[in-house]
């Protein structure tokens, strides 16, 4: 963590990362991103035992599957796509840089990051829009609980969707190494963060989701009333929902008492990772 720090320094003061740096992001990008990923998810796996905000179904088993889930689509991203964002952003700062190299560093990092943030809003959207994408994205929504580890559930193919759509605008919009780095490792611990079952104070959490999505907004989202379920679809930045009109407060069913989860889907045999691996090709909504 100390590198990035640095590398944050070399592009306040020189506008760019030398050869050395991109040499170590490529390198070592995995084992960062790991790192703060296994960091993030022990912390909130502690602290939501400690402070639930309500009684999770499944138990450990349903835990594990998640787990599982991320691991194989993990594994299968890295054969897919052997250069990942980080790697193509570096590649094409060294030859020259896109659209974001006129600016200056510190506004080109800053516009990356919120760029990449609101294209994944619209694309959080467009998976529940279209009919073929909500099949892949409805294996994340059809868990019947709601912890840190719904953070990580998302069918292989989904994850696919979103690498092949992140190095679309990486390529279009020439977006600075460090910004999706940042932007890379703030996604990961927010997805953990924004589903975790934790008990905020509710005054720090009204002030929070002003300006960052917080568990208790995205836990609308996993509602099973269609119309909640189409709401709060920003991941960092809530101002998207709130610009675009998809932001909801509250839910109808109150916090503790609301179902998650879809209203398919939830028998016990419809939980298991090969049920969820195949659950795109089964009928419903």
């Amino acid at each position: 963590m100390g590198c990035i720090i640095l590398a944050c320094d070399r592009v306040i003061a020189s506008g760019r990362l030398n050869a050395g740096e991109m040499k170590w992001l490529l390198e070592h990008e995995a084992q960062v991103r790991l790192a703060t990923f296994l960091l993030v998810f022990a912390a909130l796996s502690v602290l939501q035992q400690f402070w639930p905000r309500r009684a999770v179904p499944g138990g450990w088993g349903r835990f594990a599957t998640n787990i599982a889930l991320v691991v194989v689509g993990t594994a299968i991203l890295r054969v897919v796509f052997p250069l990942l964002a980080v790697g193509l952003a570096v590649r094409i700062e060294a030859g020259g840089g896109g659209l974001l190299g006129a600016l200056p560093p510190v506004a080109a990092v800053t516009v990356g990051v919120i760029l990449l943030d609101l294209i994944i809003y619209w694309q959080h959207r467009l998976l529940h829009r279209i009919p073929l994408l909500w099949r892949l994205h409805r294996v994340h929504h059809a868990d019947t609980g709601f912890d840190v580890s719904t953070g990580v559930r998302f069918h292989p193919f989904e994850i696919l969707l979103s690498m092949i759509i992140k190095l679309g605008a990486i390529l279009l919009l020439g977006i600075a190494p460090l910004a999706v780095l940042i932007f890379e490792l703030a996604l990961s611990a927010a997805s953990l963060f924004t589903h975790a079952n934790l008990r905020l104070p509710a005054g720090f959490e009204r002030r929070l989701r002003w300006i960052f999505v917080t568990p208790e907004m995205h836990r609308v989202h996993h509602s099973w009333h269609r119309d909640e379920t189409d709401s709060n679809f920003s991941f960092h930045l809530s101002l998207w929902d709130r610009l675009f009109g998809t932001y909801r407060d509250q839910p109808r069913d109150g916090h503790v008492q609301m179902t998650i989860g879809l209203q398919e889907f939830r028998e016990r045999r419809d939980q298991s990772l090969i049920a969820l691996l195949l659950n795109p090709w089964r009928a419903g909504r």
